[in-house]
């Protein structure tokens, strides 16, 4: 893969780690991007994620992911684990004085990674309580043996991550 090209509108970019994360909170449906045989496709998922090391200069995000073991997303993500990543919040309409001034606010977050199915039972059941800890803060969790043998937790270590607010 190639470095990263800079954001045509760079005045737009959000890089502070409080604003990202602040957009990632927000954010109720991540979609993933992929590639298998038949084509490209996109699908929206329940996620959750942490971003490790914080404090370093280069923060590492991890998005974690669960779903059935089979399916194509599953094959498709066994077979070439790189992903496209896509989060959005919606701001709302901004006006114009005729139709194609009309425009549409928004902050939003991309990134590139590797995906990987999670085989671990004590981290898939991490996985599935970040999960948890973004979808519905404070819920109780936990998980039985079967239900960890039964479900695919995915984790995506990111690569490449850009914010966007279009205010």
């Amino acid at each position: 893969m190639t470095a990263p090209r800079e954001m045509r509108r760079a005045r737009r970019e959000v890089t502070d780690l409080a604003e990202l994360r602040s957009i990632v909170d927000r954010a109720r449906v991540l979609r993933v991007g992929s590639a298998d045989d038949e084509g490209p496709f996109v699908v929206p998922m329940s996620f959750g994620y942490e971003v490790l090391g914080e404090k370093d200069d280069e923060p590492r995000w991890v998005f974690w992911m669960h779903s059935a073991g089979e399916g194509r997303k599953a094959e498709a993500w066994d077979a070439d684990p790189v992903v496209a990543l896509e989060l959005d919040v919606p701001v709302g309409v901004i006006e114009g004085d005729f139709a194609c001034a009309y425009s549409y606010a928004y902050e939003s977050v991309m990134a590139v990674g590797g995906i990987a199915r999670v085989r671990d039972a004590g981290e898939k059941a991490h996985g599935l309580a970040c999960i948890m800890d973004h979808m519905a803060p404070g819920a109780p969790v936990s998980f039985s043996e079967a239900a960890l043998e039964r479900v695919a937790v995915w984790r995506v270590e990111i690569s490449h991550l850009t914010g966007k607010r279009r205010a």
